[in-house]
């Protein structure tokens, strides 16, 4: 793929590739892998001097798939996609990633995708991971510089997600508030987290739906992205979702996963700069226990 981009002070063309999110790996890439740097039409090193009004054009080699990681077709839900990003819906019941435990994942199935349509950058780029039994929206890069350039949005926090989740418990909760409380993982567990002083800031923001009696459904945002972290906060408030028995939630109400739903995402587009806002309706099994509680 080839960008241009124009200069607007007097640098070496490798700092003025940082500033566009080209880091030395992707540049050491270009050099060996062969791409090619360009300058006013001419090809030159990363160490030549640009200057304003200069134009400056990178080639970055495709990307060749992972090897270790199995192409398993699947019927993937696509919200969204373009030559830079993929937007999923994701079902319950897969692991994003494979690991000992998982081998049918998200991650093999968009592989399969991609050699499918015969893109020529078959790596796959998780952007925004879910747990396993936590469906709702996925976003992918589907190259290795537009994964770079979304990476900022992640590390400032700018990427905005938003979830759905059923949590049950005697305890009472305001229309809205915040849960600050640092998360740590268990000492006996590589799993299981869980809030302790020693752990890292972990802070979730909600706002109460609807209210089914010990039942609630809300609205939930992260501030920042700790494993486990809405299901840690609000067992840690008295109200654990429901199906998650890993954190004491109920199983009493026909729902056999965690009921947790990614249903808003949004981000910057850094290519076109563009606001992309995407949505996700409820799951069936969500919308059956609703359906329950409000005929009780």
């Amino acid at each position: 793929m080839i960008y241009t981009f124009t200069v607007h002070r007097s640098c070496q063309v490798k700092t003025f590739l940082k500033e566009h999110d080209v880091s030395k790996s992707l540049l050491a890439k270009i050099k060996f892998g062969g791409g090619h740097i360009w300058i006013n039409g001419e090809e030159q090193f990363a160490t030549y001097p640009v200057h304003a009004g200069d134009l400056v054009s990178i080639e970055i080699p495709n990307e060749a798939p992972h090897h270790n990681l199995a192409p398993i077709p699947f019927d993937l839900d696509i919200v969204y996609e373009d030559e830079h990003f993929l937007v999923l819906n994701k079902p319950y019941g897969y692991a994003s990633i494979p690991s000992v435990n998982h081998s049918n994942t998200i991650a093999n199935f968009v592989k399969y995708y991609y050699m499918s349509k015969g893109y020529p950058n078959q790596q796959v780029h998780i952007v925004t991971r879910l747990d396993k039994d936590t469906s709702g929206l996925m976003l992918f890069a589907k190259h290795g510089y537009a994964h770079a350039r979304i990476d900022k949005q992640l590390q400032t926090k700018s990427i905005e997600k938003r979830y759905y989740a059923l949590v049950a418990g005697d305890a009472e909760l305001k229309k809205q508030g915040e849960i600050i409380a640092p998360i740590a993982r268990d000492g006996d567990s590589i799993i299981t987290r869980h809030v302790d002083k020693s752990g890292k800031y972990a802070h979730t923001s909600y706002r109460l739906l609807d209210d089914y009696g010990p039942v609630k459904l809300v609205d939930i945002r992260l501030h920042t992205g700790r494993t486990h972290q809405i299901r840690v906060h609000f067992a840690y408030i008295g109200l654990p979702l429901l199906g998650d028995d890993l954190y004491g939630g109920s199983l009493e109400h026909g729902i056999t996963r965690q009921a947790l739903h990614c249903h808003h995402l949004a981000f910057v587009n850094p290519f076109s700069k563009e606001k992309m806002v995407f949505r996700s309706n409820l799951t069936d099994d969500f919308e059956n226990v609703i359906i329950d509680l409000q005929n009780k």
